[in-house]
């Protein structure tokens, strides 16, 4: 048996934020991860980095990192103003995500960020994944200006030097299978440990170990059939076992329980993420090219948006296809402003110097239908629109459906090269209902729950149907930080 004033469940982004936030307050604090310090880190491991947050000028992303004179005078950084960011999780979430959630994320992230950096976390610009030259100066689009050095990998890197420093313990190969409950009162948790059931008391618990995307059976009841057939783009070890022992106790569930983060992700990639790799199985460069099914149809407007904004719910439209696969399909006139992912060694690509020839290459596909749906496609495009890749440009066709709204381009230059796809989980939407204020569980009374707490996405309430990339990471350092605090707070 051990005894700390606070533990984390988790070992990701929320979690390690909990744990320094709790720290710093002046609690002795334990976090106990599930996997081997090899593949810790949860989902957060495997993210691509970007961070959205409010920003209204260049003086507060200094806030977040050193910028050069020379590096403002040829950027154009954009905005997040506040207003924007509100209207882009109303707009996302179809006016459902928790108004005071979605104020609390909102209004702190920008504070937030800045905690992070004062933590040893290194942010820089975002110049790979959300940027482009225009007329020779460096244009940052879809309001992602800053990414993490290192990605979510550098994250959890820069995170677990801050918790070492601290003098957080970490034990690893833990997984938290019961919470410590007398029916007043959380007091601590029991767990597997290597082969050993061992007790951690605390006088706060707080669970930040992810949703139910690496669980199949769990997808499968709560996301729809076919849902267990989605690869899994994070970690192997987010079973869902927070959120099962925090119901069993009579917590609130919240949120969109059926609904969940899914992108497309490389057909052919592991059934689970693969630390070495990161997020490179993802491609989301579909919105220059088309999306092609086995019956060799279109099925979503591919340039309804920028991909932050459509990649979390396109992942679901390519598991609705038969097969559960889709081609992502360009020509060499897009090939400069695809996303690095699609250059990696481990890739499902097909190459052909004709339409013709490249439609008889995409497997599982009706060639003939294909090849007619590029044609019919190419003769849709709008000729009088220039086209832009860093703004939305209107270039879009008339008279097909489904319709591209931008970046339409006719697919007549060779080579042309297809990319086969699949579905990825990435994390799912439904958890739990906490106080705002602290991060405290709440029952179904809607009752604090003494002693337990809750960050990152086992938090519920505040995405609904879609996502804006970048936002994740944010949301799970803001409640993983009022969650540390809170459970601080409540030990005196």
């Amino acid at each position: 048996m051990h005894q700390y004033d606070v533990v984390v469940v988790g070992k990701g982004n929320a979690a390690l934020c909990a744990a320094l936030a709790a720290s710093q307050k002046g609690a002795r604090v334990a976090v106990l991860e599930a996997a081997n310090e090899d593949e810790s880190g949860g989902n957060s491991r495997f993210a691509g980095g970007v961070m959205r947050f409010a920003y209204s000028s260049v003086e507060d992303l200094k806030r977040v990192t050193e910028l050069t004179d020379e590096e403002i005078a040829d950027s154009d950084y954009g905005t997040n103003r506040e207003d924007e960011f509100f209207d882009d999780m109303f707009r996302l979430t179809q006016f459902r995500t928790d108004p005071t959630l979605c104020e609390i994320l909102v209004t702190k992230s920008l504070d937030t960020m800045a905690w992070l950096r004062e933590t040893g976390v290194r942010f820089v610009p975002n110049y790979g994944r959300q940027s482009g030259l225009v007329n020779g100066k460096r244009k940052f689009f879809g309001r992602l200006p800053i990414e993490v050095s290192g990605g979510g990998a550098g994250l959890v890197e820069f995170l677990d030097k801050a918790a070492k420093k601290a003098g957080i313990e970490v034990f690893y190969e833990t997984r938290v299978t019961k919470l410590i409950y007398d029916g007043i009162r959380v007091g601590g948790v029991v767990t597997q440990q290597r082969g050993e059931v061992v007790e951690f008391h605390a006088k706060a618990v707080i669970l930040a170990c992810g949703g139910f995307e690496a669980n199949p059976e769990m997808r499968a009841r709560y996301l729809g059939p076919g849902w267990e057939l989605a690869k899994v783009r994070g970690s192997r070890f987010n079973q869902g076992d927070g959120l099962k022992m925090a119901l069993d106790i009579g917590a609130a569930p919240y949120g969109n329980w059926s609904g969940c983060h899914a992108t497309g992700w490389d057909r052919n990639a592991p059934e689970f993420g693969d630390v070495n790799v990161g997020d490179k199985f993802q491609k989301h460069s579909y919105i220059f090219g088309l999306l092609i099914n086995s019956s060799g149809k279109r099925f979503v407007d591919e340039g309804y948006d920028f991909h932050s904004f459509t990649y979390a719910k396109y992942g679901g439209e390519v598991l609705k296809q038969t097969a559960q696969f889709a081609w992502q399909v360009f020509d060499a006139k897009v090939k400069d402003y695809l996303r690095n992912e699609y250059r990696i060694k481990f890739v499902t690509k097909v190459s052909a110097n004709t339409l013709e020839e490249l439609a008889e290459k995409l497997e599982g596909v009706d060639s003939k239908a294909a090849l007619k749906t590029i044609q019919e496609y190419n003769a849709a495009v709008q000729k009088d629109v220039p086209f832009q890749h860093t703004v939305k440009d209107g270039k879009g066709t008339v008279g097909i459906d489904p319709p591209k709204s931008n970046w339409a381009q006719a697919l007549d230059t060779p080579p042309y090269d297809a990319y086969q796809t699949t579905c990825g989980i990435t994390f799912t939407f439904g958890g739990l209902r906490i106080d705002p204020e602290n991060g405290q569980v709440v029952d179904v009374n809607f009752r604090p729950i003494p002693g337990l707490f809750c960050a990152g996405e086992m938090v519920g309430g505040i995405f609904y149907f879609n996502y804006a990339s970048g936002t994740g990471l944010v949301s799970g350092a803001v409640f993983g930080k009022i969650a540390g605090t809170g459970a601080a707070a409540s030990l005196a």
